[in-house]
């Protein structure tokens, strides 16, 4: 039996061929995989917990038909943050924070959704410092659903506009803020995704042997990590 580590799939009902591709993925997975993480950015938006999930409902209840034999674990992303421990329960999730370290396979493992290690985006940074608070999530949730929906259609374009106008560098982890957090937690591996860059890096903190593995974005391929008790595979597979 495995544990899996998914992020970025940023289902939306524009795209189908990912929300049938995470579905079929759950098929196939269900009965080798005891454990499965999802850090972050599952959904390409998330208004409050009367969001119609326009699309991404199926995906959602494919979550709910694993969880009786399945532990399933999700992580907000900064596209998902509004989703509640209410939402998470309703689909058989269990909402854990960021970071989250954990024992698994004889290996002290750090999860991350990884937006707080791009230091160097500082507009990011505020923004996120902002959307992250409890006063202005508690305002959000106080307007009527189609203002809601409205809102985070126009942080959407908002954000694209920005990272179409960003380098390249600037929206890549910091790497002080990498061997920090490693450093700090005395963790063997830190997995994370958000850049959107999918790779094993090896690194050497306080002489020890380190790993960080990046989950890549579900866009014209998935990226999904394996663990078990004998290896670490990060698999590349073309979307069905």
């Amino acid at each position: 039996m495995k544990t899996i580590f998914i992020s970025d799939l940023h289902l939306d009902h524009k795209r189908p061929k990912v929300i049938n591709s995470f579905i079929e993925f759950i098929t196939n997975s269900k009965q080798s995989m005891e454990r499965l993480y999802i850090l972050g950015d599952f959904v390409e938006s998330w208004v409050g917990d009367d969001d119609p999930a326009i699309g991404t409902r199926s995906a959602f209840e494919a979550i709910r038909t694993i969880s009786d034999r399945v532990d399933v674990f999700f992580m907000h992303g900064n596209r998902d943050f509004m989703i509640s421990k209410k939402v998470c329960e309703r689909y058989g999730m269990t909402l854990i924070n960021e970071p989250t370290q954990l024992d698994l396979y004889q290996r002290n493992i750090l999860l991350m959704h990884g937006d707080t290690l791009c230091t160097d985006d500082v507009n990011y940074q505020k923004f996120r410092s902002m959307v992250r608070n409890k006063e202005w999530q508690d305002q959000m949730r106080t307007k009527p659903l189609e203002e809601r929906l409205k809102i985070a259609d126009q942080l959407r374009i908002q954000s694209k506009n920005a990272t179409d106008t960003k380098k390249e560098i600037i929206m890549d982890v910091n790497k002080e803020e990498v061997v920090n957090c490693l450093s700090e937690s005395k963790a063997d591996i830190l997995i994370h995704g958000h850049t959107h860059r999918p790779k094993i890096h090896d690194l050497t903190i306080d002489r020890r042997k380190c790993k960080r593995i990046v989950l890549g974005d579900w866009e014209q391929k998935s990226y999904i990590l394996e663990l078990d008790k004998d290896q670490i595979s990060l698999t590349e597979l073309n979307l069905s």
